[in-house]
């Protein structure tokens, strides 16, 4: 019988935006379930959902042109952008009901209002955002979106996009005024806060091991990384939300529904603005599109923050390769991820995926002149000594089995076994934007024999719950205007929305 054995209803490994999100969720809808927290570094957040370690981007699709590919025949397709600003719905909802009810306060420190933006230049991209904005503007979701090309607009909403530019090579934007910046530290350690008000949130504890109990439920082993104590948990569902660490413990768990998963991590940099000049004339997040070969992640783009009350400015991420699969992670992640169950899968992405393989390369042998090169695109009069590197977060793509072997994905996946009551997220972008859908996803999927009795109060967290708001244009409206009420996404950034 091993000692110091604690038992709980529901388990959450990690404490980032996953984990907050789906703990919070139960902690509404069944409030007698006990809910313990494990996490590994000091506090909420401090890893992928840490506003540094990335954009910040409320992913809704309003500025991402890799959710809305251009066809072979030249048509864009929108599909993906309509689902993805769906599900950021979602999310949306859900955090306004979160302060409408208490659980969270002051919606400033961590959504705040900021213009999401497309950019292009060349005549050809300048015709594919065109049918981009055909395609989406009459969609109830982008309706209010902006097409321009004419310079004098460019340089009013863009001054330092605008200054030093050669308007002789065409530009054009798709422009959305209602877009958000959302720090998602913030937001987690909101949400932790509330879950551990009824349950337990344990830092510096890293979970080591996962054993299924024969009678069903789980055993966790806990290391105290200021002890070295090792204790064990009983629980009754574990989800792992621990970032590019669930792959590893989801592997440890035995479960079939891991089998096959790979993961590929990517690291990436950030140029940060240190020239508040600089900084005070951008407002907007702007994003172009990614160089050839290179994944989704690796998107360029021009970000308004807004983080702890105060204004700042990125651009990149200039992507890079570490075997780590999170930034406090080993250099032993990547190769001992490789199974006998997931090395086909994980060979065969190595082969197809060259294009990646010679990007990252040009990517590692960046030069500092190389990276404000890169930056002139968007800011012709970019100055090297006006920025800082600083280093983001990891991000492990999935590896899945499938055609030819397997496929790499650059979204999010949820690994879910109702029989087992385990679930776990794997993936990147749009990650932190949609939590909110994922999580019910997996609520969906390990406890289908609840939902029902759930539903009402899910409605009322999330009013759009079990409809589409995209064919839904009265409940769009009425939805829309109550959470940016209720976060308070008056136009403005920052303080200056409270002016």
């Amino acid at each position: 019988m091993a000692r110091n054995v604690i038992t709980t209803d529901v388990a959450l490994v990690g404490a980032g935006i996953m984990s907050a999100t789906l703990g919070t969720l139960i902690r509404k809808l069944e409030p007698s379930w006990s809910v313990s927290v494990f996490e590994s570094l000091d506090a909420a957040g401090a890893e992928s959902s840490d506003p540094w370690n990335n954009a910040g981007t409320g992913h809704s699709a309003l500025c991402e042109l890799n959710y809305t590919p251009q066809q072979a025949d030249g048509s864009v397709d929108v599909s993906k952008a309509i689902t993805i600003n769906e599900q950021f719905q979602v999310s949306r909802q859900f955090w306004a009901y979160a302060v409408d009810a208490g659980v969270m306060d002051d919606p400033s420190d961590f959504i705040n209002p900021i213009p999401h933006a497309s950019f292009v230049h060349g005549a050809d991209n300048v015709e594919y955002l065109r049918k981009r904005y055909d395609a989406l503007s009459h969609q109830t979701l982008f309706e209010g979106m902006e097409y321009f090309t004419d310079p004098a607009t460019f340089s009013e909403r863009l001054p330092i996009m605008a200054a030093g530019r050669n308007f002789g090579d065409p530009v054009a934007v798709n422009w959305f005024e209602g877009g958000t910046d959302v720090d998602f530290g913030s937001l987690t350690k909101k949400l932790i806060n509330f879950v551990g008000k009824g349950g337990s949130v344990h830092f510096g504890t890293k979970v080591t091991d996962l054993k299924k109990q024969k009678g069903g439920g789980w055993r966790l082993t806990i290391k105290n990384l200021r002890t070295n104590e090792i204790s064990h948990v009983d629980a009754r569902f574990v989800f792992v939300g621990a970032g590019g660490g669930a792959l590893p413990l989801l592997q440890k768990s035995g479960i079939k529904e891991a089998k096959g998963f790979g993961g590929f991590p990517v690291s990436g940099q950030f140029f940060r603005c240190s020239n508040p000049e600089l900084i005070d004339h951008h407002a907007a997040k702007v994003y172009g599109k990614a160089p050839t070969g290179a994944p989704p992640m690796s998107v360029p783009h021009l970000d308004t923050r807004v983080i702890g009350g105060n204004k700042g400015l990125l651009f990149g991420p200039y992507a890079g390769f570490s075997p780590k699969f999170l930034k406090a992670g080993k250099y032993t992640d990547l190769p001992l991820s490789v199974k006998p169950n997931n090395i086909v899968p994980m060979m065969a992405v190595g082969l197809k995926e060259m294009g990646l393989t010679k990007y990252l390369i040009g990517e590692l042998t960046q030069t500092p002149a190389d990276r404000v090169h890169t930056l002139s695109e968007f800011v012709p009069r970019a100055d090297g000594h006006d920025w800082e590197l600083i280093t983001a977060g990891q991000r492990v793509q999935v590896i899945r089995k499938g055609k030819g072997g397997g496929n790499l994905e650059f979204g999010t996946a949820v690994i879910a076994a109702e029989q087992d009551q385990i679930a776990g997220l794997l993936g990147a972008s749009p990650g932190a934007s949609t939590a909110v859908p994922a999580m019910l996803d997996v609520l969906g999927k390990c406890f289908p024999k609840h939902m029902q009795a759930w539903k009402p109060l899910l409605q009322e967290m999330i009013p759009s719950y079990g409809t589409t708001l995209n064919d839904n244009k009265k409940l769009y409206t009425q939805v829309w205007d109550w959470t940016n009420r209720t976060l308070q996404l008056a136009p403005g950034v920052g303080a200056d929305a409270q002016a």
